[in-house]
Formats: structure tokens, C-alpha cells, sequence
């Protein structure tokens, strides 16, 4: 495969820093360790600025090429996330977790470990014109950190035009890509369900309302919206995935609680969903007597591949893998903050092929190494190609 040359040379680097973040993950916006050593790097590395504390403990990295600047692009981003999930790793691999209950189990590392294998070659090489701007996010797993650094000022301040985002794919062999223009990943939004019913004893329902049975109708109630208020060609996903009740066999409990995640692939279903939730656990409320508070949160946006981006992403991915393993492919219901970044500059999101691996999330996930030559190849021709000296 045409990978670049000198990043296969890099492999053996870029593995044993991709290694050494994994055995220490950091948490949300507590990874100071990791973006010391992301800036540590950058610094060696001799990029033109490197600046820490965007997005409270991002990370940037500023490396300009040597070519005469032309009519085109000036500056483009490359964004990697740094941090790691709550879970106790199962892998028992050499390098495995030294942090009881953190792992990382969604490829941050392999991510944070391939963008600096980019920026080290594009320091050294700088074949390119203009700036490439290397950009290492903190909590990208629950926290927003992507909208902490679009706030902090980052597009404007590194005068980014374009931004792009790559994310290891399990099930998609080592050596492919895949992306699609439009929604490639969902919103995801939150709901907090607080019933409160009357409380008794088993034996007499009849003298209580319910909560357990309350809840039980609202998540029945909550899937009609799915079925019969969206519309069977869209997407849309509710799960209630928390119901905490009672503590006794025979006390029909006063309260309950329900949480769930709300996925959606367009801004017209999200507002449509969302105003039926509404009207749905109203409407339990009236019919049942139980008084229902809704708490209902806004989350991630839709990660929304620009058409032109899409397309440049595309067609570097098959320089680097061939045009048989560069796949279109259908949109994900889960979510990312790469979201942010995408709304506020045009860009693309791609998956890179992790093989045969356990899934994102799972405490037995590991990013495979093998995939690190095709992800930092992707970053550096992009890169080269979109900062062509015209």
C-alpha cells in the first residue's frame, strides 16, 4: 500500500508513545499528563508554536510549511482526542492500564499517538504551504471539550479554514477507510425522568399511585414516538437505560427515576422528538396522577461531513489505501464532539480500520498498531495536498 515511507520508518516511535499513553489514562479534562507529553513532543519535534490550556488542558500545535504561499487554503486543523473512559481494563496486555477503573477503550490513544507521528513529519519535511495546525482535544467522552476549544477561540486564532477528524473503526479491516458525506454521527441527547407517586404497602395499590408502574408506562409511551411520530425513512433512537426504584419486595416505592440517551440524525427530528418527549410524559403525568419533572438536555450535535471536505477526505484515503478500501458507509447512532468543530469550520470526519478488534467502549478494546503507518499517512497527505503551493 502506498503509506508514506517515512512514517512506516516512525512506526516503531509512534507505537511506544501510543503504548505509554494507554498505560496512563487521564479522565475528561484531567489529562494533564497526556498533554504534557503531547506538548513535550510537539516542542521536540520543532513546531513553530505550540500552545497548551485551550479548552482548559487542550493542546495545539502550530507547523508551517516551506513552500511560497498561493491562492489557496492557508491553514488547515487536524484534531485527535486525548482522554480515556471509566473502566477497568480486561486486556491484560504488557502495556495495559496502571489506573484502576481507567482505560483507554475507545482508541484515544492510537488517535493521539498518530497525530503526533503527523506532526513530527510535517516538522521535519514541511512540503507543504501555509499552516498545519495539530490539535489535541481533551473530553471528547461526555465532557465537550471540542466546544471548549471552539469557545477558547482556536479557529480564529490559528486562522483555521478547514478542520478534519479521524476515528478508529472495529469491524472495519486494517488498511480501509470509511466515510460518507452528511450526518455520519448522531446528536445525543439526555433525558432525566423524576417520578414521584404515593407510596404504600403492596397489598394496597389501589390506595397509591404507582411509581414503578408509572415508569414502566412512560418508557412504553416513549417508544410510540420512535414508531409513530417519526417519520419510518429518518432515524431515531430513545433508550431508557436507568430505572432506579423501590428497596422492598412489598412497598410499592414513592419515587422512581429513569435516564436515557435520545439519538437523532437530523435538526428537524431532534426539535420533533424532543417536543414529543415533552408532551408524552405530560401525558402520563395526567392520566396516572403521578407528578413527572423532565429534565431534558441538549448534548452533542449531529457530526455533519461537509460535501466538498467529504470528498478531499475520500480521495486522500484512497491515495493511501487504494480505492477497493475506501468505503461509503451508512451513518453511526452514537456521538461525538467532533460535532462542534464541524459547525463552526467545513470539514470531514473518517473512520480508520481497527480490524477484528472488541468494540469501542468494551474493556477488552485495544487499538491495533498496525493501523498507525495508514492513519498518520492519511494526515500527512492530506495535509501536503490541501496546503499545495499553487
Amino acid at each position: 500500500m502506498p503509506i508514506v515511507n517515512r512514517v512506516a520508518d516512525l512506526q516503531p516511535d509512534i507505537q511506544a508513545w501510543r503504548r505509554d499513553i494507554h498505560e496512563h489514562p487521564e479522565l475528561l479534562y484531567d489529562v494533564h499528563r497526556t498533554a504534557a507529553f503531547v506538548a513535550d513532543r510537539l516542542r521536540e519535534f520543532g513546531c513553530d508554536e505550540v500552545v497548551t490550556g485551550l479548552g482548559q488542558t487542550g493542546v495545539v500545535g502550530v507547523i508551517k510549511g516551506n513552500k511560497p504561499a498561493g491562492e489557496g487554503l492557508k491553514a488547515i486543523g487536524l484534531r485527535a482526542d486525548m482522554d480515556a473512559l471509566p473502566i477497568d481494563e480486561q486486556t491484560n496486555l504488557p502495556y495495559a492500564s496502571k489506573t484502576p477503573g481507567k482505560m483507554h477503550a475507545c482508541g484515544h490513544d492510537g488517535h493521539t499517538a498518530m497525530l503526533l507521528g503527523a506532526a513530527r513529519y510535517l516538522a521535519e519535511t514541511r512540503n507543504f504551504a501555509g499552516d498545519a495546525v495539530v490539535i489535541f482535544q481533551p473530553a471528547e467522552e461526555g465532557g465537550a471539550g471540542g466546544l471548549a476549544m471552539v469557545k477558547d477561540g482556536i479557529m480564529e486564532r490559528f486562522g483555521i479554514e478547514q478542520v478534519y477528524g479521524m476515528h478508529n473503526g472495529p469491524g472495519i479491516p486494517v488498511g480501509s477507510f470509511a466515510i460518507r458525506s452528511g450526518p455520519i454521527m448522531a446528536a445525543t441527547d439526555e433525558v432525566d425522568i423524576m417520578i414521584e407517586g404515593l407510596g404504600g404497602h403492596a397489598a394496597r395499590p389501589h390506595k397509591c399511585i404507582d411509581s414503578v408502574l408509572v415508569g414502566a408506562q412512560v418508557i412504553t409511551a416513549l417508544q410510540s414516538i420512535v414508531a409513530r411520530s417519526v417519520d419510518p425513512l429518518e432515524s431515531a433512537v430513545i433508550s431508557i437505560c436507568e430505572f432506579h426504584a423501590g428497596n422492598a419486595r412489598n412497598v410499592i416505592p414513592q419515587t422512581a427515576t429513569l435516564r436515557g440517551t435520545i439519538r437523532t440524525l437530523s435538526p428537524e427530528v431532534r426539535k420533533l422528538v424532543e417536543k414529543r418527549v415533552h408532551e408524552v410524559v405530560a401525558g402520563v403525568a395526567q392520566i396516572t396522577g403521578a407528578k413527572i419533572d423532565l429534565r431534558y438536555k441538549r448534548n452533542y450535535p449531529v457530526v455533519n461531513n461537509h460535501a466538498a471536505e467529504t470528498e478531499v477526505a475520500r480521495r486522500i484515503a484512497k491515495q493511501v489505501a487504494g480505492d477497493a478500501n475506501v468505503h461509503e458507509m451508512p451513518p453511526l447512532m452514537g456521538g461525538e464532539d467532533f460535532a462542534y468543530m464541524l459547525e463552526a469550520r467545513p470539514g470531514a470526519f473518517i473512520f480508520c480500520g481497527n480490524g477484528d478488534s472488541a468494540g469501542l467502549h468494551h474493556p477488552a478494546y485495544n487499538f491495533d498498531d498496525k493501523a498507525i503507518v495508514f492513519g498518520t499517512s492519511y494526515w500527512v497527505k492530506l495535509v501536503e495536498e490541501s496546503l499545495a503551493a499553487s
